[in-house]
């Protein structure tokens, strides 16, 4: 073969080669992943999403602004990052879905840890109690299933709390009815002695400030509140958990589980 002819066609084949190997690797850059924390810094605004139709975790108060545990959460976590707090209210279709794409940094609202949801979420430590459990007056002495033999307890049919007392404490006398609302009337007018509810049921309860005044007695079942992130978010997370772990020390989600629950928190969280 004539030297100069292969010459030309080796820097041909090369030319074609380069000029199909850029536009590769301009379609396939690599991107460095965006900190989540240094955004929310750089903005100076931490984007929250919040129920606003779920209280005492999260309503519209009377003043038509937004009130609750969940409310209150979100506003210690942007302060203890000296940043604005901007409140998205969403509900609980939605709240996951505006944290996947963007829309809010953290998901605050009543958020419970499961498998599926560990797939496309981190959770931070519990902040919230949400649990089942008995309610009763203080002068009422139960600690566990077993003190229940003899006692009367309301309970909601069909409910998880009235499910699990059901096989828990086979020696009450468990009086069922047929939603949460006459289950309160029936423990407000004293056809029964406790009530098995959700902590949030309990402090409806309260806020009605009623002579029968419920108070914990034991945990049926406890499914605590996590603040939600995107997947990958490391710095953030350690943020989120210290604040919380901070916050647990100093007493402040004990006064804010006193004043929407109007329980202490328990001593699990």
């Amino acid at each position: 073969m004539n030297h100069t002819l292969f010459r030309a066609r080796r820097a041909a084949l090369a030319a074609l080669a380069a000029s199909v190997a850029v536009p590769f690797f301009a379609l396939s850059p690599i991107t460095a992943h965006a900190d989540a924390l240094d955004t929310i810094a750089k903005s100076g605004t931490l984007r929250v999403a919040v129920p606003e139709d779920y209280p005492p975790f999260g309503a519209v108060g009377a003043d038509m602004k937004p009130q609750g545990y969940d409310i209150d959460m979100a506003a210690l976590l942007a302060k203890s990052m000296g940043v604005k707090l901007e409140l998205v209210p969403v509900n609980s279709a939605n709240r996951i879905p505006y944290l996947t794409t963007n829309k809010v940094d953290l998901v605050i609202s009543s958020l419970g840890k499961t498998p599926e949801r560990e797939k496309v979420l981190d959770f931070s430590t519990a902040y919230a109690p949400y649990f089942q459990g008995v309610f009763g007056p203080a002068d009422i002495k139960v600690s566990n299933p077993a003190d229940l033999t003899g006692k009367t307890v309301g309970a909601t049919r069909g409910a998880l709390e009235e499910i699990a007392l059901t096989q828990m404490a086979p020696n009450a006398t468990i009086k069922r009815f047929e939603d949460n609302n006459a289950t309160i009337s029936a423990f407000l007018s004293g056809q029964v002695q406790l009530i098995a509810a959700g902590n949030i049921v309990a402090a409806a309860i309260l806020a009605k400030n009623p002579p029968r005044r419920p108070e914990a007695k034991f945990v049926i079942k406890n499914s605590p509140c996590f603040v939600g992130l995107n997947k990958n978010e490391p710095r953030l997370l350690a943020k989120v958990d210290a604040a919380i772990d901070q916050s647990k020390k100093d007493g402040t989600l004990e006064a804010m589980s006193k004043k929407w629950f109007g329980q202490p928190l328990p001593a699990s969280l």
